[in-house]
Parts: structure tokens; C-alpha cells; sequence
């Protein structure tokens, strides 16, 4: 009888203990295989930049290659969608823009995903400013205020370029409308390299855009920049006024980028995806590449992240009501 006590006793146990058992084995193999890092558009872009940046140096950390996968599409609906269907082992990531994780849902009621209840965050990668750049060739101005003189002169002739619908360059052009009366066409792309791209080419007029995409076509002499949205000039670029400088008060826009997981990742698991993207942000070979080109290295916890990104898309819901921006 005590050894059928003691045996019914084990048997408890081990049946209790087993779900922990699976996961600790689960978590424990992590990575077991390739992770897939999303990036919500096409090559080139920041996302792009920041995504491969990462991958590369993750892969060397965590023993199993990290490959950044472009699934472009619908200003990141596309890739949201994706790992929102993935399973949260820390096989599938995605880093994405302010845009796919923040003016989404106040832009677009029927979004195929939550970014909020559908994903786990992870960190705030990087954050950076929108510069406005023109084509020097086509464009005839050297400041904020000759431009808007010039929109003036042409109205219903000029046009600009974005990384997409809902993208935080949008969200910057249409508000630089509301504010000085200027009238321009949206150009949206897939992608912040190929708007900037159609802008050097001339056949668009004007961008604000990621000064990560931007900043070696300002250096090359191929974009004029001429203010950027922070609250003080940027170290990459410090002959260009901020929008205060330009006469744009209240027009800091800091766009970022982050890396998330599908929503329910054991805490566990959250941990160590989380160790291994931020020494992959903070290592001596990435950080400063970052840095070159315009982004702020940032790598917080899920925990600041996940706050900062509620914030965010309650500023831009705001934004966007009083504006008056749509989807379409």
C-alpha cells in the first residue's frame, strides 16, 4: 500500500510537472532552427537597414542564421498579418516601422492585425528623425520657406513621395500642409527607397523622409535637405535647421523602429530574444552603423516598449482625427 502511495505520489507529480517539463525543453531549444526575421517592406528602407543589421549579428550569437525576409505590402498589413498567425517559439520576428506598429491602428479600423494584442513586443530599436529633402535639380530652394513660397506659386503642380499610406512621412507632409496652406499630391510607394529613389529621379518634388534612407543622397548632393524634425539639429547633418530653426513650432516627429514577436511568447523565451537583439543593437560593429546614417540606437526593455508604443498610437490617433487623414 505505501508503495502504491508512494508510486500514485510520483505518478501526481510527474503528470503535474510535465506542461513545465515541455516547456523548459521548448524554451531550452530555442533557436532549433532558422529564425525569420519580417521586414514589412522592400529592401533599402530603414526597417531593411535595421533588420539585416541585427539578423547579422544575432545569427553569430544564438548559433542558428537569422534571415531577413521582405514581405512587402499595405504599409506592413502584409508582414503584420504574417506574424500575427506565427507561432510565438522565437522563430518568427519582425522589425517594423512606427507606421506598421503605431499609425495603423489609428489610421485603419479594419486592419488585418492588433498590433497591441496581437504581437509581444520586444525593444524600441532605433529612433530617428524625417528630414524634408527636395532634388536640388528640380526644386529651386534652399529653405523651408522658399519652398513654401514655391508650392504657393505652383499650387496643384507638386507632389510627394512616402514609404506607403500610413507611413510616418505621410503623417509629416500632411501635417506640414495643415500648417502652412501648401497643396501637394501623395505619391505613395513600397517603401521609403524607392520614394526616395522617384525623388531623385524628378518625378516627384518633395519627401520627408527617415534620415536613414536619405542621408547618403543629401552627402552625394543628389537630395537637398532642408530642416529636420527634431527638437535640436542632428550631429549627422548639422548645417540643417530644425523645423523650430525653420519656422515650424511643435513639429518634432521622431519616427522608430522596433522588433516584435507574435503575441503569448513565454516570459522565459521573451528574455532571451530580447538579450539577444540588444546586444545585437548595442555591439561595437552595429551600433555605429546605425549612428552613421541617422538612427539612435535605443534597444529598451519589452516593458518601455510596449508603454512608449500604447503612447504612440494615442498621439497619432489624435493626430490623425484632427487632420482629417483616411487610408485612402
Amino acid at each position: 500500500m505505501h508503495r502504491r502511495t508512494l508510486l500514485g505520489a510520483s505518478l501526481t507529480g510527474a503528470t503535474l510537472a510535465l506542461p513545465a517539463l515541455r516547456t523548459a525543453r521548448a524554451q531550452g531549444a530555442w533557436p532549433n532552427r532558422p529564425v525569420t526575421m519580417l521586414v514589412p517592406f522592400v529592401a533599402g528602407g530603414p526597417s531593411d537597414i535595421v533588420a539585416r543589421a541585427v539578423a547579422n549579428r544575432m545569427s553569430q550569437t544564438i548559433g542558428q542564421p537569422v534571415v531577413a525576409e521582405n514581405r512587402a505590402g499595405a504599409n506592413g498589413e502584409v508582414a503584420g498579418r504574417l506574424l500575427a498567425r506565427a507561432e510565438p517559439d522565437g522563430h518568427t520576428l519582425m522589425i517594423g516601422s512606427i507606421g506598421v506598429y503605431a499609425i495603423n491602428a489609428a489610421l485603419r479600423p479594419d486592419l488585418g492585425y492588433d498590433p497591441v494584442k496581437d504581437f509581444t513586443p520586444i525593444t524600441l530599436a532605433v529612433s530617428m528623425p524625417n528630414v524634408l529633402v527636395v532634388n536640388p535639380e528640380k526644386v529651386p530652394v534652399k529653405t523651408t520657406a522658399e519652398l513654401v513660397a514655391w508650392l504657393k506659386a505652383n499650387p496643384g503642380k507638386a507632389s510627394y513621395s512616402t514609404s506607403g499610406v500610413g507611413s510616418s512621412d505621410q503623417m509629416t507632409t500632411e501635417l506640414f500642409k495643415q500648417r502652412t496652406g501648401v497643396d501637394v499630391a501623395h505619391v505613395p510607394y513600397r517603401g521609403g527607397a524607392a520614394a526616395a529613389t522617384d525623388l531623385i529621379a524628378g518625378n516627384v518634388q518633395m519627401s520627408f523622409q527617415n534620415l536613414g534612407t536619405v542621408a547618403g543622397h543629401i552627402e552625394g548632393g543628389r537630395l537637398r535637405a532642408l530642416m529636420v524634425t527634431d527638437a535640436k539639429r542632428h550631429p549627422v547633418l548639422p548645417d540643417v535647421p530644425t523645423a523650430a530653426e525653420a519656422g515650424l513650432d511643435d513639429f518634432v516627429i521622431t519616427s522608430w523602429q522596433a522588433l516584435m514577436a507574435p503575441a503569448g511568447m513565454a516570459p522565459e523565451l521573451l528574455q532571451r530574444v530580447h538579450a539577444a537583439a540588444a546586444e545585437a543593437l548595442r555591439h561595437p560593429e552595429v551600433r555605429p552603423r546605425l549612428e552613421q546614417i541617422g538612427m539612435t540606437v535605443v534597444a529598451n526593455s519589452p516593458e518601455e516598449y510596449g508603454k512608449f508604443q500604447r503612447a504612440e498610437i494615442e498621439r497619432w490617433r489624435k493626430v490623425i482625427q484632427t487632420a482629417g487623414i483616411t487610408a485612402d
